[in-house]
């Protein structure tokens, strides 16, 4: 297990180095965007460029941008964005916002799909098991700034529950805040209640057709005690770390929706730096969404060994 860890992690930084590499010399590729003159940074963002090697080859200005990472965290300065600022220090203060308009979709959805997971394979080909599977591959099929749109003109125009876009400070816990965030949240908890409740589903009705259940019916057990006992626990194996991996991989799909309701996250910012040409802010956001696609992958794998003692990665017979 840890082998097969070890080679996970290193296999996540080689394919980090050859998709941050592809990146930049791509980016680089575009025409800088032009300074202005009268502007006092554009003399600072002048000098930086001629530091980073602008006018080098792209193996010469990657080195740099390399070198300046590693030994001094220096991810660059906003060429338009947020003109002469550090990219690091403006891409800290968005984090939060992101991280918390996820976290409630995550704490929001993941029992509410796993309870209809469980609903619908207790129910198995009833009409409400054929209802929830059939809502949930819509669900599933729709992209998450569909709901967007249609929260904003039902809860927001229509009903007026909800602020069109979400509330500006940082005072994110407080009521007004939190009803503020509603409908971002809400947009991004559509599609994984529909995938949890599809795993949850599916796991727990093989499960529960197992010859262990069977016999654990024999055995005097009812039918709920062996599902609570017995099936659900089973289930929980592969549904476990699938919550894992969505606590890291739900902040890469939350771009569009950080948009629409103008959350002041990464994932606009994201959206801006490439309709920008911010060089520096395009490369640490990219870099940041890599890390947390790998990362996912990852805890994924790994947390199945944890799990379940019976599964050893990576092992030979």
């Amino acid at each position: 297990m840890l082998k097969y860890t070890l080679q996970r992690i290193v296999l996540m930084f080689f394919t980090l180095f050859i998709i941050t590499l592809m990146c930049f010399v791509l980016v680089r590729m575009l025409p800088p965007v032009e300074l202005p003159i009268e502007d006092p940074h554009a003399v600072v963002i002048a000098q930086r460029r001629e530091a980073m090697g602008y006018n080098k080859p792209y193996l010469v200005q990657f080195g740099i941008f390399l070198k300046d990472v590693f030994t001094r965290f220096d991810w660059g300065i906003s060429d338009k964005l947020y003109f002469g600022q550090p990219v690091a220090d403006i891409f800290l203060e968005k984090l939060p916002a992101t991280c918390i308009v996820n976290f409630y979709s995550i704490i929001l959805s993941i029992p509410i799909g796993i309870m209809l997971g469980i609903f619908a394979a207790l129910k198995k080909n009833t009409w409400i098991d054929h209802a929830i599977s059939t809502l949930t591959m819509i669900v599933i099929s729709v992209p998450s700034f569909v709901y967007a749109f249609l929260i904003q003109y039902f809860l927001s125009f229509k009903l007026g529950w909800f602020p069109f876009l979400m509330k500006a400070g940082t005072d994110y816990f407080s009521p007004e805040m939190f009803v503020s965030m509603l409908p971002a949240v809400l947009s991004l908890s559509f599609g994984v209640i529909a995938g949890f409740t599809r795993t949850t589903r599916a796991e727990l009705t093989e499960v529960l057709t197992s010859e262990f259940m069977l016999l654990a019916r024999t055995k005097g057990l009812t039918r709920g005690q062996a599902t609570v006992r017995h099936a659900l626990k089973n289930c929980m194996v592969v549904v476990v770390p699938a919550i894992f991996g969505e606590f890291i991989g739900i902040m890469g799909g939350s771009l569009i929706i950080e948009k629409i309701f103008s959350v002041p996250g990464v994932g606009s910012l994201y959206i801006n730096s490439i309709n920008g040409r911010d060089y520096a802010m395009f490369m640490l956001l990219t870099v940041f969404y890599t890390v947390i696609g790998l990362l996912a992958s990852i805890i994924v794998d790994i947390s199945y060994g944890f799990i379940d003692p019976r599964i050893r990665m990576g092992s030979k017979k």
